[in-house]
């Protein structure tokens, strides 16, 4: 089967550059062009390249960077764009690539609230992908756009899904451990961030709640119906570098399960994905870690397998029961799972269902 062709919208950033070095030798979708803005046109991926994990191979280093032009996109016959751009550009180009008959698969936020678009993951909400078609249907496009969830509110509801189907609960608190990479680059300014911590990220906590009960919602066949559920959140930036720690409290109603009830619903939990065998699906979507330290985002945040899924998964860890009272901790890497990994596992979902 030849590759479906793609481009990445704002390739030069933190997010960007994940994409590219996810798609790198990936089996269904290949890596045509790479957009970005007019200050980094004309240079080669390798000149701006910021990921010291990732090596490119020479034919994805020597790609040089063009201002996003979606018509350009559409000459050279793309048929996915994934979004790696801010949301107040998102807003215009998006529409315009889905207009275009793109498949678009965006990690801004301007769409995630949209009534016709899924904010997706796949071992969520697999099903949700099907209000594209009343998306296509209704707005006239040839294309569509999926969206990724916030970063933090992917790690979280990852975690709550397994919890969400067995037991019964409303209200769920979290401290978010925010790393600096998910401030983009060049990010937070060295002298606020150094050997310290910053209690406040601009959105970040109506966004977990908002964003946490569509996902966890059901799609109806006609609209996406919240999850009753409320999810109240504090948020800080703290100097790591990779993936977002948060430290979960749940209000437990009804039957109070044991530790081992929990740590089994976490550890047994699966997807869609997995039972498809998704090129970027990790084996096991949650890892659950049994040492009295962990997860670590410098230990955890790489966490999942196989070779081409490190980083998908999402580790779980300290697991206590008070009373009605459950708590633990869980770590996403904010740029993989919670960002460009995120994309590419929905882009591999939309082309199982022929979408693409």
């Amino acid at each position: 089967m030849d590759k479906i062709p793609a481009a990445i919208f704002g390739a030069s950033g933190m997010v960007g550059q994940r994409f590219v070095a996810m798609l790198e030798g990936h089996p269904q979708i290949e890596l045509s062009a790479v957009y970005s803005s007019e200050r980094s046109k004309g240079k080669r991926l390798t000149d701006i390249w910021r990921l010291p994990e990732s090596m490119l191979e020479e034919d994805t280093g020597s790609l040089k960077l063009e201002k996003l032009d979606v018509e350009d996109a559409v000459k050279r016959k793309i048929k996915i764009a994934f979004g790696a751009v801010p949301a107040d550009l998102a807003k215009t180009v998006e529409v315009e690539a889905a207009k275009s008959g793109l498949a678009v698969f965006s990690n801004a936020s301007a769409y995630r609230m949209d009534e016709l678009t899924p904010i997706l993951i796949p071992e969520i909400n697999y099903e949700h992908l099907k209000i594209v078609e009343l998306q296509k249907k209704k707005r006239g496009t040839k294309g569509f756009i999926v969206t990724n969830a916030n970063c933090s509110v992917t790690g979280l509801s990852v975690a709550l899904k397994p919890l969400i189907e067995k037991f019964c609960f409303k209200k769920v608190f979290v401290s978010t451990y925010q790393a600096i990479s998910g401030a983009g680059y060049p990010g937070v300014p060295s002298l606020d961030i150094n050997a310290n911590c910053l209690p406040y990220i601009k959105n970040e906590e109506d966004k977990m709640n908002r964003e946490g009960r569509k996902i966890l919602g059901t799609f109806d066949g006609k609209t996406i119906v919240p999850r009753d559920i409320e999810i109240w959140a504090n948020c800080v930036r703290v100097p790591s570098r990779d993936g977002h720690l948060e430290a979960v409290t749940i209000q437990l109603d009804g039957k109070i399960p044991s530790a081992s009830d929990i740590a089994e619903a976490f550890s047994s939990f699966t997807g869609v994905p997995q039972r498809l065998k998704l090129p970027t699906a990790p084996a096991k979507p949650i890892i659950l870690r049994l040492e009295d330290n962990r997860p670590q985002p410098i230990l955890d945040a790489l966490a999942g397998s196989p070779g081409r899924a490190r980083g998908m998964a999402v580790s779980v860890g300290r697991i206590r029961l008070d009373g009605d009272l459950l708590r633990f901790f869980c770590l996403v890497h904010n740029t993989i799972r919670g960002s460009a990994g995120g994309s590419i596992l929905n882009a591999e979902c939309a082309i199982h269902d022929g979408m693409i």
